[in-house]
């Protein structure tokens, strides 16, 4: 099902949510929002119900200029109370990584357990954030504003080295809806990817220390896109973090462990 609320364009794995527990999927960047078969998998052997909510100016959601990771979470919060969920697994992948952290600082009362994929850690201003991205240039323009990351965007192409043999094995088999959604997000601009970035790289809107969830940390050691070094930042923050380092994946091929992590 896919419907809008609260503005937001929102896809429902199944039309009876009230009541149940939710797997609430934040997006990589760029995506459209739509429910990548193998995620409604891993739900579906837990029971769960998958809500993916596109993040503002992502597909049919409109563009929130300025938007903090903190504030998109808060404008979740109307579409979960909406669909009447009972509790809430906040899930995110790559980008959605600090979305799904968000949720749990800001409904609490909701969220029980967030789980992480390749998640960014907050920017801390440091040249050695950057240490280990085979194509650290559009966060690097980030930093320098608005301005200087449209910039780099007319001219921003994709570095094949950033996956490793095991991201491309993946994106040929089991995840291969991953790569054909973010070949669909073209179509809707670059506005989203643009303001994930900044927020990214300005204060996310809440402390890691604040998150009480259970957290797992669940990581590539070969990730070129997000290096490891974040993973251990945000499990070094977080009260209740825990990292899940696997030594053979890389940047997507870490989210087969999705239907184990659960």
């Amino acid at each position: 099902m896919r419907t809008v609320i609260a503005g937001l364009d929102v896809h429902v794995s199944h039309d009876d949510i009230a009541g149940r527990d939710v797997l609430l999927w934040h997006h990589g960047s760029p995506q459209t929002g739509a429910i990548l078969p193998p995620v409604r998998a891993a739900a579906d052997a837990r029971g769960l119900v998958v809500v993916s909510v596109a993040r503002p100016a992502y597909a049919l959601s409109p563009r929130a200029p300025g938007r903090t990771v903190a504030d998109v979470a808060a404008g979740l919060r109307p579409v979960l109370e909406a669909l009447g969920v009972a509790s809430v697994v906040s899930v995110g992948a790559s980008g959605g990584g600090p979305h799904a952290l968000a949720c749990a600082v800001v409904m609490p009362d909701l969220v029980h357990r967030v789980v992480t994929f390749a998640s960014p850690a907050p920017f801390d201003g440091s040249d050695e954030w950057f240490a280990g991205m085979q194509a650290p240039q559009a966060l690097r323009a980030a930093t320098e504003g608005e301005e200087a990351r449209r910039r780099f965007a007319e001219m921003d192409e994709f570095d094949p080295d950033s996956f490793v043999d095991a991201d491309y094995t993946a994106l040929q088999g089991e995840w291969a809806s991953l790569g054909a959604d973010v070949g669909a997000s073209a179509e809707y601009g670059d506005d989203g990817l643009v303001d994930d970035d900044l927020a990214f790289v300005r204060p996310w809107g809440f402390a890691l220390a604040e998150v009480t969830a259970s957290v797992l940390l669940v990581q590539g050691r070969r990730d070129r896109v997000i290096p490891p070094r974040h993973a251990e930042l945000l499990a070094e923050a977080l009260p209740t973090g825990t990292l899940e380092l696997h030594p053979a994946d890389g940047h997507v091929s870490v989210l087969r462990h999705l239907a184990t992590v659960l």
